[in-house]
């Protein structure tokens, strides 16, 4: 197997992680037990999991795009967002 089959197997398994997480993300947060002493600590960790299912899809999806551009030979080049002097600025 070369190195684009195994990149390509990558993708394909970061794809399925992100319909994992989509399942996360979309399940009920457990609902609020008056009796419960726990029960604001488990809303809040449930509520912290479904962020961090959130943003790993979105960071996964983002660099399987990366992936897939460069394998197919469309490497953009990346903007930086610091600051730049005059001279830097009229360098290229």
């Amino acid at each position: 197997m070369n190195i684009r089959e195994l990149k390509l197997s990558i993708i394909e398994a970061g794809e399925k992680a992100v319909k994992q997480l989509v399942k996360v993300a979309k399940e009920d947060i457990i609902k609020f037990d008056q009796e419960d002493d726990l029960a604001p600590d488990r809303l809040k960790n449930a509520a912290a999991t479904k962020k961090l299912a959130i943003f790993d899809a979105f960071e996964i999806l983002k660099r399987i795009e990366e992936e897939r551009a460069m394998l197919d030979g469309n490497v953009a080049e990346k903007k930086t967002n610091t600051p730049k002097g005059f001279a830097e600025s009229r360098s290229k």
